[in-house]
């Protein structure tokens, strides 16, 4: 089908900043629908029993926003500070891979919302180093529900999906890479693209942790300081939401814009943070990326293998409560119920944040020796003595 043929539906709008997230109008258009007014949020308590008790899809509405305390905004600062360079030059490499495989003319889509931050600074990457302007926008996908097709559908109108790459911050287990291939090819069906004309389920991340994609910046398991905090480092948006009760057939995902948190927002100075160091790690993203381009990146999914293990020697009964890297940890500790955090014995001195949220909420830490990541992190299930009902292909959850 052309996209010709999309441009006659009446598709919504993107949207963008200032009224509607925090980031300049050209840094990133969000395909996804206004729910601001929508009373959404839950106590955390709450949607974690709905959740996984099955009551609930875990999309269908949001937790309260964490509010940093005054220390914790610091570490976030000391961190920030710390890790631009290293970032940078994952930002650079990542990037130059993405020019390398789609061309002058890629068009950037992050992952709503983790992906945004990246998303934009993989576009001032492509800027710096190439004087181009990538198109970015950012979309929603849901695990269990699949990529918004009525976005696919907006982007085939506007540009070849065969230009299309998709962006996240980091992998952990890579339960969103197995959900992207699946939802990719299904929308390709749905939207009946076909051969060179079908968006690929490339994803391009800062880390790949969970050895899962082929198109990183890194392997490491490292700390991507916006994963730190929620909405304040990420254009002042909520996650995605998919509530049947208010998005309705044509319409993109949602998502709440909390302009109320304005004066706690860090988005730009996290960007801008990283993007200061782009000069000065520039020759070593010359030197590291065509290594990095010609060498076997072959998934080897090995996240998967150790969060199915560890599922199973703690009995914790579902993969999906296995968070494994910093950046899912953090998360767990931000807006989910955590049972208890498992950290390399070698790694406990340099997580600072994550040991001041489990202090924060109570959690233990238990330091492993052999462990894979720097840390995992472990929702409290329901039923901790349960069998894992997922399988080693992801199909189950």
């Amino acid at each position: 089908m052309s996209a010709c043929a999309f441009a006659h539906r009446g598709l919504p709008e993107p949207l963008h900043g200032p009224s509607f997230g925090s980031y300049h109008p050209d840094e990133v258009a969000w395909l996804l629908t206004d729910l601001s007014n929508a009373e959404l949020e839950a106590p955390t308590e709450e949607r974690e029993e709905a959740v996984q008790s099955g009551r609930a899809h875990y999309a269908a509405s949001l937790p309260v926003e964490y509010q940093p305390s005054t220390e914790y905004q610091q570490l976030f600062q000391r961190e920030l500070a710390s890790s631009a360079a290293q970032l940078a030059r994952a930002v650079g490499v990542v990037t130059e891979l993405v020019l390398a495989d789609r061309g002058r003319d890629a068009v950037l889509v992050s992952l709503a919302r983790a992906g945004t931050p990246v998303g934009v600074l993989m576009r001032r990457w492509a800027r710096f180093a190439h004087q181009l302007d990538l198109p970015h926008y950012s979309c929603s996908i849901v695990r269990g529900r699949g990529i918004d097709t009525v976005a696919l559908a907006y982007l085939a109108a506007h540009h070849r999906p065969s230009d299309v790459v998709f962006v996240d911050g980091w992998t952990g287990k890579g339960a969103i890479s197995r959900e992207l291939a699946d939802a990719v090819s299904k929308a390709n069906a749905e939207l009946g693209l076909v051969g060179e004309g079908r968006f690929a389920a490339d994803l391009a991340v800062l880390a790949d942790t969970g050895r899962c994609v082929e198109i990183y910046g890194t392997r490491e398991d490292i700390l991507v300081p916006s994963a730190c905090l929620n909405s304040t480092v990420s254009g002042l948006v909520s996650r995605t939401v998919l509530n049947d009760d208010l998005i309705g057939p044509g319409q993109f995902h949602g998502a709440k814009f909390y302009s109320h948190l304005a004066g706690a927002d860090v988005s730009n100075q996290f960007l801008d943070a990283v993007t200061a160091e782009f000069t000065a790690v520039a020759d070593e993203v010359a030197r590291d990326w065509p290594v990095l381009h010609a060498a076997d990146r072959s998934p080897s999914w090995s996240g998967w293998q150790v969060a199915e293990a560890i599922s199973r020697e703690y009995g914790v009964g579902d993969v999906n409560l296995v968070k494994p890297g910093v950046g899912e940890t953090t998360r767990v500790l931000l807006r989910r119920i955590p049972w208890k955090i498992l950290m390399r014995a070698d790694a406990a001195g340099d997580l600072r944040h994550i040991r001041m949220l489990a202090e924060q909420r109570g959690v233990s830490i238990q330091l492993v020796d052999s462990l894979p990541y720097r840390c995992v992190g472990l929702i409290r299930p329901r039923r901790a003595t349960t069998v894992s009902a997922t399988r080693a292909d992801g199909g189950a959850y």
